[in-house]
């Protein structure tokens, strides 16, 4: 029989998951000749080769992906060992690592976490703000256990783009939009957004937000026209309120929003979904499902 070297694999899948053996060597805290070296014995383990040149760089062959197909369905069911042992040991104790972008922190997170310190006072749980993009690579690195990530549309059952991980839907979010004081339609009666297609934009360059702002508006007929690139909602709303462009902004940062004119698009109706996203197998985990349990918790209260 092969003998799978565990760690090893997990070197194999990091280099699939970064691209380069640098950027992998830099996610283990290990040497570039240290990975080339792991991956060269794992290749004479197995038998086949896992590496190839490509220019100054390698790429995976044929069968290092065969191998990885095996062995995410391997690390998926250590995950669940992991989480049953620790529940066995530490009962319902542990430490749950969470990162959530910005505007899920106070809304989501904070209240999550109050209502688990009375119910379940030995889960401790570290939260790390991050940016919605990076949701999924902090999980793939181990960096946390639990991420809240932002998507145009809802996960479904048979949405099996990456095996790796678990999303569940925490919250459909409403997006309303953002005008200047003064811009010609902030009284207007009725408000579409067809009747903004021509204005200029604001919204992130990259990541969920690009998405979510443009499947919003791609139903009303139009591409919107991205004048202005930001992030943070301190910008966003700053830039709107100078009369730079116009934004989607979700109900959660509309409520706290103040300089702008805010309306609500009742005919389009455009949303985002808050995402919980978690390694295939660690919701076995009893404090990781205790901190997801009251994470929809208090996205059902939001609601």
């Amino acid at each position: 029989m092969t003998d799978w070297d565990i760690k090893k694999l997990r070197i194999l899948r990091t280099l699939a998951d970064r691209g380069t053996v640098t950027a992998a060597a830099e996610a283990l805290h290990m040497t570039p000749s240290a990975v080339s070296q792991q991956l060269t014995n794992l290749a004479r383990q197995l038998g086949v080769p896992l590496l190839e040149p490509q220019g100054r760089r390698v790429r995976l062959t044929d069968a290092a992906h065969l191998v990885l197909r095996h062995t995410e369905a391997v690390f998926a069911q250590l995950e669940r060992a992991d989480a049953e042992l620790t529940g066995y040991l530490a009962g319902e104790a542990g430490e749950v690592r969470v990162g959530a972008f910005s505007t899920a922190v106070p809304v989501l997170v904070v209240p999550a976490v109050a209502a688990l310190r009375l119910s379940h006072p030995g889960i401790e749980v570290r939260v790390r703000e991050t940016e919605a993009a990076e949701s999924y690579e902090l999980l793939a690195a181990g960096a946390v256990d639990l991420a809240l990530s932002l998507a145009a549309h809802a996960p479904t059952a048979g949405d099996d783009r990456d095996a790796r991980f678990t999303r569940i839907t925490l919250l459909e979010d409403p997006l309303d939009v953002a005008l200047p004081p003064d811009h010609p339609l902030a009284a207007a009666p009725v408000l579409r957004l067809a009747d903004l297609s021509a204005d200029r934009w604001i919204y992130g360059g990259s990541g969920p937000w690009s998405e979510i702002t443009r499947s919003a508006c791609e139903p009303a007929g139009f591409v919107p026209e991205q004048a202005h690139s930001a992030s943070g909602w301190t910008a966003i709303l700053a830039m709107v309120e100078a009369g730079m462009g116009v934004a989607l902004v979700p109900r959660m940062v509309a409520a706290r929003a103040s300089g702008v004119t805010v309306r609500t698009l009742t005919h389009d109706r455009p949303t985002r979904h808050v995402i919980a996203a978690l390694r295939r197998g660690a919701d076995a985990g009893p404090a990781v499902s205790r901190v997801l349990g009251a994470l929809v918790g208090a996205a059902a209260a939001l609601t």
